[in-house]
C-alpha cells in the first residue's frame, strides 16, 4: 500500500512579536496534536518557518496549513501555492475557524475548532475523494480522554527552545471582550484524566544539549488552576519528575496560599498573568471582572514570596485609557518588580465580541489581517489618536526592555534567574529591531481604509 504524504505548515507573520521580530523559537503544539491524530499508514512531516524555510516544491498529497489572524495572509499564500501545484489544502485554527468563507477561497476544505473527532473523518474523506468544505463538531466541543500524545522526535533536530509543551485544561468561562478562548474553546475548564497528563510527562525525553532548563515544561491551560480540585490532585505529582514549569493563572491565586505552595513544591518558576490594565473601569468593561488593581501590588508580593516570578500581560488602547496610561503601567512594573512584562495594542480579532462592536460602531480601520499583530493600531481608539497609541506603545516596550529597568527588576528577587533573564533579553532583541522598524517608518498604523467597498 502506497502511503500518502502530509504536509503540515505553521507559517510565521511578518512582523511585530507574534511575527519574525519574536526571538523565543517555541513549538507548535497544535500540528504535533494533528500529526498524533493521523493513522499509522499517512507519512507526516511538519514545517515550522519560525525555525527552519519553507520549501515550497516539497511534495505533500494533503497539505495542512495552521492560522493565526496575522499569520493569515501568509498561511493562504502558501495554501494557494500548494493548490496551483494540484496538492488539496486543509487549513485550521482560530482564524479560519472564525472566518471559514474566507479561507475556503484558498484550500479545499476548513476544520472549525478542535481537531479531536473531526482530522480521522476528513482523512478518510480525503482518501474517498470526498472532502468535505467545513469540518465542525455538530454539538459542544470534544472530550479531552483518551487522546494520543504528541511525538516530540518531530521537532526533536528543530531550532526550537528546550522546553516541552503539555496541555491539562482547555476552555475558559471569564469569556473577556478581546479573548477569542471562550468562542473557541468554550465557556468552561474541560480537563485531561489526570493519569494520562501523568503517562504523557513520564513519556518525554529530556533535550539534548547544555541547556539549564533540560526538564523544561509549559503548561499551555489558560487557567493552570482553575479546576481546584483537579489542581490539588495534579500539582503534587508534577514534584515527581524534578521539572522546572511554566503555566497562566488568574490573579486570584494570590489568595490561595496553599494553590501558591503547591506550585512552589511542584517546581512552578513563573506564571503568566493576565492583568491587562491598572483601570477598574477597564476591566469592568472588557469583562475582566476578577482582576482588581487594588490588590495587584500586594498579589504580586506573595507570589514572589513563594519564589514565583511573574510574566504580566497589559493591553494598551482600552476605551478608558488616556496619555498617562504609559507611565502609569511602567511605573507599577518597575514598583511591582514584575519579572517580565508583555505589552500588547488591543486588537479585535475575529470571532471577538470586541470585533463585533467595533465593527457596529465603525472604529475598524484596516482588514489587512498581517498587521493583527498587537504591534499596530488597526481600530480607531476613543480617547487617544492612532499615532499616540502607537507611540506610547513603542516607548514602553523600549524602556521596560532597556538594560536599566531588566536589572532593576530583577535585582533582589527570588524568581528563578536562568529562567528570567534568558526571557527579558530575549524581549529585549524583539523590542530593539520593533523600534527601529518603528522609527523608520515600517511600522506605522494603517490609514482609513475600505472593507468590501464599504467605508471601515
Amino acid at each position: 500500500m502506497i502511503m500518502k504524504r502530509l504536509l503540515l505548515i505553521s507559517p510565521v507573520g511578518k512582523c511585530g512579536l507574534a511575527g519574525k521580530q519574536f526571538s523565543f523559537r517555541l513549538p507548535v503544539l497544535g500540528l504535533l496534536k494533528v500529526a498524533a491524530l493521523t493513522p499509522s499508514n499517512w507519512q507526516v512531516t511538519i514545517r515550522d518557518e519560525k525555525v527552519e524555510p519553507l520549501d515550497l516544491e516539497e511534495a505533500a498529497d494533503l497539505v495542512g496549513i495552521t492560522a493565526m489572524t496575522s499569520t493569515a495572509p501568509r498561511a493562504y499564500e502558501i495554501a494557494d501555492h500548494f493548490r496551483r501545484r494540484g496538492a488539496k489544502v486543509v487549513m485550521g485554527g482560530m482564524h479560519v475557524s472564525a472566518l471559514p468563507e474566507e479561507a475556503l477561497e484558498h484550500c479545499d476544505s476548513v476544520v472549525r475548532g478542535e481537531a479531536e473527532g473531526l482530522w480521522p473523518r476528513l482523512l478518510l474523506d480525503f482518501q474517498e475523494q470526498s472532502l468535505r468544505p467545513i469540518y465542525r463538531h455538530q454539538a459542544g466541543f470534544p472530550a479531552l480522554e483518551k487522546l494520543p500524545p504528541p511525538n516530540w522526535e518531530f521537532y526533536r533536530d528543530k531550532r526550537y527552545l528546550p522546553v516541552h509543551f503539555v496541555e491539562t485544561t482547555r476552555g475558559c468561562p471569564l469569556d473577556c471582550e478581546f479573548c477569542a478562548v471562550t468562542t473557541a474553546f468554550g465557556g468552561s475548564y474541560r480537563n485531561r484524566p489526570l493519569e494520562e497528563v501523568i503517562g504523557e510527562l513520564r513519556g518525554l525525553r529530556p533535550f539534548e544539549g547544555r541547556f539549564i532548563l533540560k526538564n523544561c515544561v509549559f503548561f499551555v491551560d489558560d487557567n493552570i488552576i482553575s479546576n481546584r480540585a483537579y489542581a490539588r490532585e495534579l500539582l503534587p505529582r508534577l514534584a515527581e519528575f524534578k521539572l522546572k514549569w511554566f503555566s497562566h493563572a488568574s490573579m486570584n491565586i494570590a489568595k490561595d496560599a496553599e494553590m501558591l505552595e503547591l506550585c512552589r513544591r511542584s517546581g512552578c518558576v513563573g506564571l503568566f498573568v493576565g492583568l491587562e490594565s491598572l483601570s477598574p473601569e477597564s476591566l469592568r468593561a472588557a469583562g475582566k471582572r476578577v482582576n482588581h488593581p487594588q490588590e495587584y501590588l500586594e498579589g504580586v508580593r506573595r507570589i514572589h514570596d513563594q519564589g514565583i516570578g511573574i510574566d504580566a500581560s497589559f493591553v494598551f488602547g482600552l476605551d478608558a485609557d488616556d496619555e498617562g496610561v504609559f507611565d502609569r503601567t511602567l511605573d507599577f512594573v518597575e514598583r511591582a518588580k514584575i519579572e517580565v512584562a508583555f505589552y500588547s495594542i488591543l486588537t479585535p480579532y475575529p470571532g471577538t465580541r470586541l470585533r463585533r462592536r467595533l465593527e457596529q460602531e465603525k472604529r475598524i480601520l484596516t482588514r489587512d489581517w498581517s498587521l493583527y499583530d498587537t504591534s499596530h493600531v488597526v481600530y480607531r481608539p476613543r480617547t487617544l489618536s492612532p499615532e499616540e497609541l502607537l507611540a506610547g506603545y513603542y516607548r514602553v516596550i523600549q524602556q521596560s526592555f532597556s538594560l536599566a529597568s531588566i536589572f532593576s527588576r530583577l535585582w533582589g528577587t527570588t524568581a528563578y534567574k536562568p529562567f528570567f533573564y534568558p526571557m527579558n533579553f530575549g524581549f529585549r532583541h524583539s523590542a530593539r529591531a520593533l523600534c527601529g522598524a518603528y522609527r523608520a517608518g515600517r511600522m506605522n498604523q494603517p490609514g482609513e481604509t475600505t472593507i468590501a467597498g464599504r467605508s471601515a
